[in-house]
This record gives C-alpha cells, sequence and structure tokens, in this order.
C-alpha cells in the first residue's frame, strides 16, 4: 500500500489548502532562515519548492523573513497564494514539493516579520466597559472619546517576541492606594491580554491619511498576540500619559500569520453603533464587513479558562489603521497594531485575568491551585479558528509563552 503523502490532509484539518499561513522557520542540520507555510502537519519550504517548480515568486519566497513579501503589496500577496494552493493541491506537482515538506516538530519557528512600529488599541466595549467599571465604580464605565475614536498608544517594537519565549516576570514601581510611598520590585499582578494583531505590508506616505476602503491594501495578514501587562506597575505610572513600563516588557506573537484572503468567509458586520461616527471612521455603508468571526480560547497550564469572541470588537482593524493614519503618520512595513483585549458579554468571555478574577477580588479555580494573577511557572496559551468557505474551519497559529521569575 503506498504511503500516504503529507498533502493529503485529514478533511476537517484546521490548516488545510484553504489557509497556508506564513512563518519564517530554520532546522538542526540548516540553521538559516526560511519563509515555510504550514499545511497540516507540515511545514513548506516554500523558497526551496518555488525554485524546484521554476517560480518566479522564488526570489521573494527565498528569504529569511517575510517582510519582502510584505513589502510587494496585494498583487503579489494574491499571486503568490494562488500559486501556494497549486503546488499543494495539484498531484502534478507532488514529485517538486514533496521532498521540501518537514514535519513541524522538526523545526524551530522564528518572528516571521521585522517589526517596524507597535501599536497597541483598546476596541473591546465589554472590555473596556468592564475595567471602567473596576477601576472608576462611581463613575461613568466608559470615557467621554471611547466610542468616538479608537484609543491606542504606541508600545515597544524591539520586544515584540515570537509564541514559545520565556516571559521573564517585570519589575518596577507600585503603589496601592492604601500605601504611603511607592516600592520597588517583582510585579505581583502580571496578567495577560488576548488580543489579534495585524501585520502591515505596503507602507504609505509620511502625510498622507490611508483610508477604509485602503485596508486590505495595506494589511497582509493576522495573527494571534498576546501583550503581557503588569497591572500594578501600570495602575501607578498611567496617568497622565498612559502605558509605559507595565506594558513594554514582553508582547508575543503567533509565529503564523494567516493572510487576510484566507478569512474571507469570516468577515462580520460589527456592533451596531449608538451614533453616527466621523466620515473618516463611517463604515455604515461599506460592503465588505469590517469584522472578523475569530474564536480565541484562552488557557493557562492547559486549563480552559475563557473563550473571548473577536466578532464582539467594537472597533474594527480598518477603523483602527485609518485612525492611525488620520494625521498623516506613515505604514512602514513591518508595521505591526494590536486590537486591544477580546472580551465578550459573558464572564467566560473575558480576555483578561484582570476581567476574570475582577481585579483579584473572585479566584479562578486551576487543577494547580487557585489564580488572581499569573504565578511564575504558569503557561498561558492561545488559540483560535475562524469559519472558512464550505463548512471548514481556519485555524491560527498558537501563541504562547511561559512565565519565569524576575531577574
Amino acid at each position: 500500500m503506498p504511503q500516504q503523502s503529507p498533502l493529503d490532509v485529514p478533511e476537517g484539518d484546521p490548516f488545510g489548502p484553504h489557509n497556508l499561513p506564513y512563518g519564517v522557520f530554520s532546522t538542526a542540520s540548516q540553521g538559516r532562515r526560511r519563509i515555510g507555510v504550514r499545511i497540516g502537519g507540515h511545514v513548506l519550504d516554500a523558497g526551496a519548492a518555488a525554485t524546484a517548480l521554476g517560480s518566479p515568486y522564488a526570489g521573494l519566497l527565498g528569504q529569511p523573513s517575510l517582510n519582502p513579501l510584505l513589502a510587494a503589496g496585494r498583487t503579489a500577496w494574491r499571486d503568490v497564494r494562488r500559486a501556494l494552493t497549486a503546488w499543494v493541491t495539484d498531484p502534478g506537482h507532488r514529485p517538486a514539493v514533496e521532498p521540501h515538506l518537514l514535519p513541524l516538530e522538526e523545526v524551530e519557528l522564528h518572528l516571521p516579520y521585522e517589526v517596524a512600529d507597535y501599536v497597541d488599541f483598546y476596541a473591546s466595549e465589554h472590555h473596556a466597559t468592564n475595567v471602567g467599571r473596576i477601576f472608576r465604580p462611581d463613575g461613568d464605565a466608559l470615557t467621554p472619546n471611547w466610542k468616538h475614536l479608537p484609543i491606542g498608544y504606541h508600545g515597544r517594537a524591539g520586544t515584540i517576541v515570537v509564541s514559545g519565549t520565556d516571559v521573564v516576570r517585570p519589575c518596577g514601581q507600585r503603589k496601592a492606594p492604601s500605601d504611603p510611598a511607592p516600592v520597588f520590585g517583582p510585579s505581583v499582578k502580571l496578567d495577560i491580554e488576548a488580543e489579534v494583531g495585524f501585520v502591515v505590508g505596503a507602507p504609505s506616505e509620511l502625510g498622507r491619511s490611508v483610508g477604509l476602503g485602503e485596508f486590505e491594501d495595506h494589511v497582509f495578514g493576522l495573527f494571534l498576540l498576546n501583550d503581557w501587562s503588569a497591572r500594578d506597575i501600570q495602575a501607578w505610572e498611567y496617568v497622565p500619559l498612559g502605558p509605559f513600563l507595565g506594558k513594554s516588557f514582553a508582547t508575543s506573537v503567533s509565529a503564523w500569520v494567516t493572510p487576510l484572503e484566507a478569512l474571507d468567509a469570516a468577515r462580520v458586520a460589527p456592533p451596531a453603533r449608538d451614533f453616527p461616527l466621523l466620515p473618516y471612521l463611517d463604515d455604515s455603508a461599506d460592503d465588505r464587513p469590517g469584522g472578523f468571526d475569530l474564536h480565541i480560547t484562552v488557557s493557562i497550564n492547559g486549563q480552559e479558562v475563557a473563550r473571548p469572541p473577536f466578532a464582539s470588537m467594537y472597533w474594527t482593524a480598518a477603523q483602527q489603521l485609518a485612525h492611525m493614519t488620520v494625521n498623516g503618520a506613515s505604514l512602514r512595513t513591518g508595521d505591526v497594531y494590536g486590537s486591544g483585549t477580546v472580551s465578550g458579554p459573558e464572564t467566560g468571555q473575558r480576555g483578561s485575568l484582570l476581567e476574570l478574577t475582577w481585579n483579584g477580588r473572585d479566584a479562578i479555580e486551576l487543577a494547580d491551585g487557585k489564580r488572581t494573577f499569573l504565578e511564575d511557572g504558569d503557561t498561558v496559551t492561545l488559540t483560535a479558528w475562524a469559519p472558512g468557505a464550505d463548512g471548514t474551519r481556519v485555524g491560527l497559529g498558537e501563541v504562547t509563552g511561559r512565565i519565569v521569575g524576575s531577574r
């Protein structure tokens, strides 16, 4: 009986040929980094396959980073994806393609792009409302500007790390309201933020804004993102300028980038608006829905603690991009921006421990004990899927990180 090909992906596999996310990998025998495309439980060395097939895209795919492909623009993204789909589905290509497939467990995955800038948003109404109720119990949960614009801040690009990288517990100043003075030491309220990240491909010109309709011309794909947060450091430092050291120590991203084109069937309309938006943010007449129906699962030490629904996000990625550039700020290839914590209306849909434990008031039960915030040794994993065409599921690459003690 002939041996089954790695290209014969079982029906229902969320990483079948309908998905084909991009990453960067190396092997023990060949240390150089190469672009890989995930197909089932294997990684296709995309550059080697392109060379073997005499493809005109061998130059773009034979790189140690996704950045040249990102910079090539939307037409190239579409054409390369069509070529890759043909390579893994057409039986005639198998003799050239199969030698360049490697089992996932035999490769090391790396940060797939060189990060230019990093922006993080605050786009979930449920998350923002919960945070407002925790910290302003006697005031309005949402600030007056929240439903007029996507609130965000500029983060630290140099501390974006790939999934699997240990996260060192940060040190800093903290001061509880009852403390007479601040103290310095390791954070005791280390938290997660389950988010979705977007990576920019085609840059834009300084001084020119990017409109809602240009989102797919500039954004290459999306991935899971965990914006680790030291809540005690953040609470003491953030007034009046916002997040700083409580966020900048680490942000974990998936090793796999799912191209937007793979998520066509997952497009959904965002929640209804309470009132009209300013024209540059008004997507009410758009033919193409701006939301994505992503189903996220948050696990700590292998135990599920939440299922945040991305479809509930008030602000879309296109609106975030439009707002980020409306003042003329330019985009660069490799820019990353995060959605902000994804939380739904139900308790089990909250994407942070701050909300799940109501700032430490209500511990959650794990098999190895109770938690209010993260302990050293804890491993947090985010996974997700989206509906695909014809009843398929599109898997997003997981993002995981283990907390290690402060140094």
